[in-house]
């Protein structure tokens, strides 16, 4: 699958989830400073993206997600 199809669906889960402009979703975009995700919003979101992409995210890897990118990379190396 290729980037730009991951990003577009990670962007409509993360407008799905957050009171954000579309604009803001960018892969720069820093999940909690930015889009103003707190932790309840980053489990829906993670749970809502494993069963879009047919994956686990691995506990240890949650740490390392900070950004908009950082998911669509997680994603890509494993789909």
């Amino acid at each position: 699958m290729d980037r730009n199809t991951i990003l577009g669906k990670v962007k409509k889960y993360i407008l799905d989830q957050l009171p954000v402009d579309e604009d803001r979703v960018v892969e720069s975009a820093r999940m909690v400073d930015d889009l103003g995700a707190d932790s309840a919003n980053l489990m829906m979101l993670i749970m809502d993206l494993e069963d879009e992409f047919g994956m686990t995210v691995e506990d240890d890897a949650l740490g390392s997600i900070k950004t908009v990118g950082d998911v669509v990379d997680y994603i890509q190396k494993r789909v």
